[in-house]
């Protein structure tokens, strides 16, 4: 079942948390150079974790309630990340001669959480079919 709408929306998730956060800088710091995900290891880990997770729960296509939970569980993990990010933008603040940019990868974990927020949609609606399906018989 790795053809349904949900799976591919958490391949998606996959390949944003686990390939792209290790080719687009984060940010770049006051001298100037790019802070990719690797140069930090809770960044790092917990992108790592996400991209994990979301390829585990395509597999788990026969127990739609657990990859519906794991799913909000990842979701979780994203906000983390992304509170992390905020954290660091805060301090980060650009207000100084050598200005630092922030870079395209922090908007990473607000799509990841789109597209699993669109996975347990799609999740949602197969497990509201099955239970329909299961009251005609």
């Amino acid at each position: 079942m790795l053809q349904r709408i949900q799976s591919i929306y958490m391949f998606l998730v996959v390949i944003l948390n686990g390939v792209l956060p290790f080719w687009v800088y984060l940010w770049t710091d006051a001298l100037g150079e790019a802070v990719y995900a690797d140069d930090d290891m809770v960044y790092s880990a917990l992108f790592i974790c996400s991209a994990v997770m979301a390829f585990l729960t395509i597999f788990l296509f026969k127990n739609r309630k657990r990859q519906f939970v794991l799913n909000r569980l990842n979701i979780i993990l994203n906000f983390v990340l992304l509170g992390f990010f905020v954290y660091r933008s805060l301090i980060l603040s650009g207000e100084t001669n050598a200005v630092s940019e922030k870079g395209i990868g922090m908007l990473l974990p607000i799509v990841s959480i789109v597209f699993l927020v669109l996975a347990n949609k799609a999740i949602k609606k197969d497990e509201d079919l099955v239970k329909s399906v299961d009251r005609l018989r």
